[in-house]
């Protein structure tokens, strides 16, 4: 009897270790493969979407563009895209509003209430460093003075890097107005990306700062910004 209750038991354990094994890669790599085809799909579908609203370049007599601070998209809904040379070639992930569960399974997510790709104050965004397309998975790979270029259906927007630092989950004045400044009035434009830290783990969060150097109008063409590291 005791012998048979054993092996019960270890079949049991057996089949659970199967389980997690399976669940493990499930999270890891299942999600990685559907996400980040989803998310291409989505960065393919705004560039189309955006070629075929594009507006002419604008002659020596007109205004040069302007940053639209005033369209704040509805939750979960892609807005932009953000490319990182360092992060190779190839990489282009789409932002979409809001910073939840769902919302980080579809790209990069926008703190609500942080500001606009381009406005002045702190556009905030946050993504996964493994699991689910993991955008941010080299974040740490970034050096001071990359380039960090976000697109929207009308402009190219160039920042660059300027600070790393790693913070508990609680320490949100990372992404106040003027970072690490809460209450202070910002005059410039910021981009903060977010991620957790170290690697597979939620204990804390790896921030990058980084300070915009140029805005493009799209009609011009993609920014010399976005030359592979090392080129241009």
């Amino acid at each position: 009897m005791i012998r048979r209750i054993t092996s019960v038991i270890g079949e049991l354990l057996v089949t659970a270790g199967v389980l997690t094994l399976l669940f493990v890669v499930w999270q890891l790599y299942w999600t990685d493969l559907t996400s980040g085809r989803a998310q291409a799909a989505t960065v393919s579908s705004l560039e189309q979407q955006w070629e075929a609203t594009a507006t002419p370049a604008p002659t020596a007599t007109q205004s040069a563009p302007t940053v639209d601070v005033d369209q704040t998209p509805p939750t979960g809904d892609a807005f932009a895209i953000v490319y990182v040379p360092r992060f190779g070639s190839d990489y282009a992930v789409p932002v979409v509003e809001g910073t939840g569960t769902a919302e980080l399974k579809e790209g990069i997510g926008h703190y609500a209430d942080s500001a606009m790709p381009g406005e002045v104050g702190n556009f905030a965004i946050a993504g996964h460093r493994v699991t689910y397309g993991k955008p941010f998975n080299l974040i740490a790979d970034l050096q001071d003075g990359d380039a960090v270029v976000v697109a929207t259906a009308d402009q190219w927007f160039t920042y660059r890097v300027r600070s790393h630092e790693i913070v508990s989950p609680q320490q949100v004045s990372v992404i106040a107005p003027v970072p690490d400044e809460p209450g202070e009035t910002p005059t410039q434009a910021w981009l903060t990306m977010t991620a957790c830290h170290p690697m597979h783990s939620a204990k804390q969060r790896y921030i990058v700062h980084a300070s915009l150097e140029s805005v493009q109008d799209r009609s011009a063409g993609p920014p010399a910004s976005l030359a592979a590291v090392g080129q241009g």
